[in-house]
């Protein structure tokens, strides 16, 4: 039984910043991947930023970087996304995924809405 509890989302004006958390309620360890995505109205999910153990720096999609930050903490349980410099394009519905190594489960949060105004 995993589930995954997402916090931090909110309204902001462009240019402003705000920090996503996703926890999780099993034990996570180092092989455990971990990612945002986010779907806007009328748009596919996409991948945003994924953070893993395996070697090399984190991923982050084009439009997003320099402007996100992805971190976690084991011993937490939990995935971070600092989102800095916000743009009216990141108005989404931001959801936390978490895949365990070496089962391949794969659990999602329940999204938490980001809106950006102009």
């Amino acid at each position: 039984q995993v589930q995954l509890v997402e916090s931090g989302g909110g309204l902001v004006q462009t240019g402003g910043s705000l920090s996503l958390s996703c926890s999780a309620s099993r034990r996570t360890f180092s092989s455990t991947g971990m990612a945002w995505y986010r779907q806007a109205p009328g748009k596919e999910r996409e991948l945003v930023a994924r953070i893993l153990s395996t070697g090399g720096g984190p991923y982050y999609a084009d439009s997003v970087k320099g402007r996100f930050t992805i971190s976690r903490d084991n011993a937490k349980n939990t995935v971070y996304l600092q989102m800095d410099n916000l743009k009216p394009e990141d108005t989404a519905v931001y959801y936390c995924h978490f895949r365990y190594y070496p089962s391949l489960r794969e659990y999602w949060g329940q999204g938490t809405q980001v809106t950006v105004s102009s």
